[in-house]
C-alpha cells in the first residue's frame, strides 16, 4: 500500500476528493476552499500522481487499498466520497467493497462501465497517444519547460489538454526534468485504468445512500446507455448535467458545480 500525500482544508464532516487520471490534489484546491467551511475536506494524490509514491502496481484493487489506509490513518471510519474520471472510479470500487463507510457519493463525469476502441470509445486512443506522446519526450536532454511545452504540441492536439499535462513537469535541484506522474506504470498500466464494475462481485446495488452523477453536457465520457447502467446500479442516485462544460466539469463551470454539490451534501 501507498501513504497518499493529501492536503487538508478546513473542519467537519470528512469529505475526501480523489483526482483523475493525470491529475493531483492541486487541481482542486479552489473547489476545497469553498467547500471548507462546511467540511473538513481531505485532497488526496492517488499513487503515480502528485506527490505519492510511485509504485509498479496500478490498478482499483490497490488505489482502494491506498484509500482504506488513508482513511484509517485519520481515524475517518466514514466521509462523503467525490472521485473524478479515474478517481471516480476508485470512489466506485471502495464504495462496492465498504458501502458502510461512504456516507454519500459523487462520481464527476466517468461511467461504472468499461472505456474500450470496441466500444467506439475515442477516449481510449487519445489516452495511448497521451502517454505515448510523454514517453517520447526525452526529458535528460531537455534544458528548459518551453522545450516540453512545443514536444507536447507535437503529440497532442488540444492544447488545453498539453497545458493541463505540464503541470506535472517538475525541475529537481539540478535542473533536470521529470514527471509527478509515473508515465511508464500508467501506460503499462491503461488496461486495468479503463476497466469498468460491471461484474456481479461488484454489487453496488448493495450501497443505499445518496449518490450523485455529475455529467459535462460537451463531454462523452457518460453516453445515454450509461445513464441506464448507472440507475440500475444504484438505488438512489441522481444525475445532473452541466451545460456546456467538457470532461473538467469543476474547472469548466465551477460555480454551477459547487451549487449542485452543496445542493446535495448539505
Amino acid at each position: 500500500m501507498a501513504k497518499l500525500n493529501y492536503k487538508h482544508f478546513g473542519e467537519g464532516s470528512p469529505l475526501i476528493i480523489l483526482h483523475g487520471l493525470y491529475g493531483s490534489s492541486d487541481n482542486w484546491v479552489s473547489i476545497a476552499r469553498e467547500l471548507m467551511s462546511n467540511f473538513s475536506v481531505y485532497l488526496v494524490d492517488l499513487r503515480n500522481h502528485g506527490a505519492s509514491p510511485h509504485l509498479p502496481e496500478h490498478n482499483y484493487q490497490v488505489m482502494v487499498d491506498d484509500l482504506v489506509e488513508f482513511m484509517n490513518d485519520k481515524h475517518l471510519y466514514s466521509a462523503i466520497i467525490m472521485g473524478h474520471s479515474m478517481g471516480g472510479k476508485v470512489a466506485m470500487w471502495f464504495t462496492s467493497l465498504f458501502p458502510e463507510r461512504v456516507k454519500k457519493l459523487i462520481v464527476v463525469d466517468i461511467s461504472p462501465r468499461s472505456y474500450s476502441l470496441t466500444m467506439g470509445d475515442a477516449q481510449v486512443e487519445q489516452h495511448q497517444k497521451i502517454l505515448k506522446g510523454l514517453l517520447s519526450i526525452p526529458l535528460h536532454a531537455i534544458e528548459n519547460r518551453k522545450e516540453v511545452e512545443e514536444l507536447i504540441k507535437d503529440s497532442i492536439d488540444s492544447e488545453r489538454v498539453g497545458k493541463f499535462l505540464i503541470k506535472n513537469l517538475h525541475r529537481n535541484h539540478d535542473k533536470s526534468f521529470q514527471w509527478k506522474i509515473n508515465v511508464d506504470v500508467l501506460y503499462q498500466n491503461l488496461p486495468a485504468i479503463l476497466i469498468g464494475l460491471e461484474g456481479e462481485e461488484h454489487n453496488l446495488e448493495q450501497f443505499k445512500g445518496p449518490v450523485l452523477f455529475i455529467k459535462g453536457g460537451e463531454s462523452h465520457y457518460i453516453q445515454s446507455a450509461d445513464e441506464e447502467l448507472i440507475r440500475r446500479c444504484f438505488q438512489n442516485v441522481k444525475i445532473v448535467t452541466i451545460p456546456g462544460a467538457s470532461h473538467w466539469v469543476h474547472a469548466d463551470a465551477p460555480d454551477t458545480f459547487l451549487r449542485e454539490i452543496f445542493r446535495f451534501i448539505l
